[in-house]
């Protein structure tokens, strides 16, 4: 199979003459579909767009990758947009644990995220988690099949579409009980990878919803 073509990464220095909001995110996305409809709507959000405190960037070339691949994408961003002075504010890494097969380097990702400034937020097993989480508890050990059942349970999809206006409403619902999973990890000494269920979504609600 053919490899993806990565265009040339575009300059991120700040444009002079423009006005520019406070803060700029940027975003790396395993998920090529569902995530970035998830993000398309919440930067529609007025906690979001209204005082202009943040714009969400989707970096659309990385959708696809693996967690390892995904962060060094992100770190490089970040170097180059410090290099420049550039408009990113944040950089940040959505992906998934996957079970019952989980990903390749998941802890190399995290250390590199870590040594390159790059936020992450993980989702374990998958993001279907933190979809789930926008109706209900959910606290039991789940596989990626088994947890995609249960989100179409409650929002009738038939596929990876997303509707944002089902969903937004909920987010602050779901912030809570992916808070409360992951004080239960604490608390139950559970470490990664081995923190199912759990979706570190809720700390990327917090950043792009902070206003400065």
């Amino acid at each position: 199979m053919a490899r993806k073509r990565r265009s040339a990464p575009k300059s991120l220095k700040r444009r002079a003459g423009h006005l520019q909001p406070r803060r700029t995110v940027l975003v790396f996305s395993e998920g090529e579909k569902t995530e970035v409809q998830y993000l398309e709507a919440l930067r529609q959000e007025p906690e979001v767009r209204g005082a202009a405190s943040v714009r969400i960037q989707i970096d659309r070339a990385t959708t696809g990758s693996s967690p390892l691949t995904l962060v060094r994408h992100a770190v490089e961003a970040r170097e180059r947009a410090d290099a420049e002075e550039g408009e990113i504010d944040e950089v940040w890494c959505l992906f998934d644990v996957e079970w019952p097969r989980n990903h390749p380097n998941l802890r190399e990702a995290l250390a590199e995220a870590t040594a390159g400034v790059v936020e992450v937020a993980v989702s374990n097993p998958c993001f279907e988690l933190w979809l789930v989480l926008h109706h209900a508890n959910y606290s039991k050990f789940v596989e990626n099949a088994a947890i995609a059942r249960e989100r179409r349970k409650h929002d009738k999809t038939t596929g990876k579409e997303l509707d944002g206006a089902l969903y937004m409403p909920r987010r602050h619902a779901a912030a809570k009980r992916a808070v409360a999973l992951a004080k239960r990890h604490v608390l139950n000494g559970t470490e990664f990878p081995h923190d199912n269920p759990s979706s570190g979504m809720h700390r990327f609600l917090a950043s792009v919803e902070r206003h400065d």
